[in-house]
């Protein structure tokens, strides 16, 4: 592929992830002057903040792999993309990948990118004086992109301290420093562009948007305040040409320097876990379950003997409030989760058959669970559905040849969609081919006839919608499917 059909093919891609906090309330509008000169805040600021140059061993083929992105989201767009220069010429050829760090306090600790480092096999930071030295990786986070270094100097190091980007407004000035395309540290203004940007990129995913001018080698470098307070990480830009068009993405501090501390501390992090798998109230939903409105997180399964699960949480819950904060969005309960400390008792507040509940749930630990997964106690096949055909669907029991004509094991039970029209109200629901039907609402079926019986039961009820519960590479979900205008 030539270069210029690689650019069209690579336009517009992002570069990282990370996540925000909510952002406060709107004030009134205040004109202030635009700084006269960002000179002196610059040459405070620029002695703590670092160029990282990462080395990985080249592979087999003699070729390194591209900064370290080896198991990264885009790590595909990295490959093909960064692993040629505009002249075609390979990886090999290549210096050493770049990026963007600072420094936070004296004794040497680095904040960066998880991916300006990767799996490097020596990385150096190269102090604003021209210094070098060789670093160490503390700790990294691949869900917020974040990784902590540590370097050993003969005195202090100069250092920038975090901002709170809660208090952060869209507007606000906003001063990024770091080291685009390896030339060293460059000084970049701009404004706050927005704030909670969703780039679909992670389950955290919020962003602080700004324009002042972020290029490749930028990453890991900060977003300063015009107090001189870090605000953000830069991450990730948004590019059609690969270059700057003022639209970048940056991991605010308050979620930074969470994550910190705890790889200062443990080394990784350590995340509450409620255990359930959720996802969005829809407006079918929100009319199918009786609910007061659109919001909350519904949830789709329990994990057996999870936190929610043994405190009494169940399939079709949907959590309205968490340790007392309103869930308005399915989005909003990762996060908050995520950010309360594990071992930790909250109370949980749903909606279950139009009724409030509340749960006492004590947190587990994510990183734990996700380590037991990873050897093999996850388990699972399966695919879900329901409805009949009216609906654009066709469901049957399972046997050992549908089982199979599916891919799924001999002894697969319950109900299999083995058809699905196209354009009908299944399809639109997201039906497909091999989904295994669980439920109609929270009643579960096994037979044909239950569902008929409920999908007719619904009618009469002048229902416009049924939520079916079906299961799908062995992950759970809610799917709403119009039954009527």
């Amino acid at each position: 592929m030539d270069d210029d059909a690689m650019k069209r093919r690579f336009s517009g891609f992002l570069l990282a992830l990370a996540i925000l906090p909510v952002a406060p309330p709107q004030q009134a509008a205040q004109a202030r002057e635009a700084p006269e000169s960002f000179a002196e805040l610059a040459e405070a600021l620029m002695p703590a903040v670092v160029s990282i140059s990462a080395r990985t061993q080249a592979d087999g083929s003699g070729q390194q792999r591209p900064d370290g992105n080896e198991g990264m989201p885009f790590e595909e767009f990295f490959e093909k993309f960064f692993d040629r220069y505009g002249d075609g010429s390979p990886r090999r050829n290549r210096p050493d990948s770049v990026g963007s760090g600072f420094i936070i306090g004296p004794e040497g600790h680095v904040v960066t990118n998880m991916h300006v480092v990767g799996d490097a096999d020596r990385i150096v930071v190269r102090l604003d004086d021209g210094g070098e030295l060789e670093a160490t990786v503390v700790g990294a986070d691949p869900k917020t992109d974040i990784a902590l270094l540590k370097v050993e100097a003969d005195g202090d190091l100069p250092h920038v301290d975090f901002g709170d980007s809660d208090v952060v407004r869209v507007g606000d000035w906003a001063l990024a420093i770091g080291n685009p395309f390896g030339f060293g540290n460059s000084v970049t203004a701009g404004i706050i562009s927005a704030r909670q940007r969703d780039i679909n990129s992670g389950p955290y995913d919020e962003f602080l948007q700004t324009d002042a001018p972020i290029n490749r080698g930028n990453s890991g470098g900060p977003l300063f305040s015009m107090a001189g307070e870090v605000i953000g990480v830069n991450t990730a830009i948004f590019s059609p040409s690969g270059g700057s068009v003022g639209i970048g993405f940056a991991v605010p501090s308050n979620i930074v320097s969470r994550v910190v501390d705890q790889l200062m501390e443990y080394g990784r992090t350590k995340r509450g876990w409620l255990g359930v798998r959720i996802q969005g109230v829809t407006p079918e939903i929100a009319e199918a379950f009786g609910l007061p409105s659109a919001e909350g997180a519904l949830v789709a399964s329990v994990t057996p003997d999870g936190p929610a699960e043994n405190a009494g949480l169940e399939a079709g819950d949907v959590i309205v409030t968490f340790n007392g904060v309103p869930i308005g969005e399915m989005r909003e309960l990762p996060r908050a989760v995520a950010e309360t400390e594990v071992g930790r008792e909250v109370e949980v507040a749903v909606i279950r058959n139009g009724e409030d509940m509340s749960f006492d749930v004590v947190l587990g630990e994510l990183e734990e669970f996700e380590k037991q997964l990873a050897i093999g106690l996850d388990g699972g096949d399966a695919n879900g559905a329901a409805g009949d055909d009216s609906l654009g669907m066709t469901i049957r029991p399972a046997t050992p040849d549908i089982a199979r004509q599916f891919d799924r094991p001999r002894d697969t039970r319950g109900l299999i969609v083995t058809e699905v029209t196209p354009g009908g109200p299944a399809a639109r629901a997201g039906i497909l081919p091999g989904d295994l039907v669980l439920a109609v609402g929270k009643v579960p079926v096994d037979t044909v006839e239950q569902v008929d019986a409920l999908v007719e039961a619904a009618r009469e009820r002048a229902s416009r919608s049924i939520v079916m519960r079906i299961d799908r590479d062995g992950a759970a979900q809610f799917l709403a499917v119009q039954i009527g205008e």
